[in-house]
């Protein structure tokens, strides 16, 4: 079931220009980088890709959603990190599909604490809200 916020709070807005061999920018020019396909796609590699900044908004807004999840139940998280993996690969049909594997470090819990914290900030993340169902994410705690 789609849902919509009732009020927008926030609009980010990029520009890419020649897709995977070209740049990409932001409206406010915070962000101004060179795109390149990885070489494992036959590019050169020389700047970044969508998975790298698809892996770095997703890594940051969970590590933000396990804050949040924290402090609603009062745990320190201080020293924490998430890492985000992104794939790409293709599907038996030839189409692209993305996975995304989620590893968070959270070195002031017990592993049991940090997974449970972990799976309830996957329930709050609008990243993970945004893809459940529609791609693989795994989850786990380092």
């Amino acid at each position: 079931m789609f849902m919509k916020p009732d009020q927008v709070l926030y609009t980010a807005s990029a520009t890419a220009e020649n897709g995977r061999d070209g740049r990409v920018m932001s409206d406010d020019g915070h962000l101004d980088l060179i795109a390149n396909a990885p070489p494992e796609l036959g590019g050169s590699g020389a700047g970044t890709n969508p998975e790298q900044l698809f892996a770095a908004g997703f890594s940051s807004c969970f590590q933000s959603a396990m804050g949040v999840v924290a402090r609603m139940e009062k745990k320190d998280i201080s020293g924490s990190t998430v890492t985000a993996s992104v794939g790409l690969g293709r599907t038996d049909d030839g189409m692209y599909e993305l996975r995304v594997e989620i590893v968070a470090r959270v070195p002031s819990l017990d592993k049991d604490e940090a997974r449970e914290l972990v799976e309830k900030a996957n329930q709050v993340c609008p990243y993970s809200r945004a893809t459940r169902g529609n791609i693989e994410v795994v989850l786990s705690v380092a």
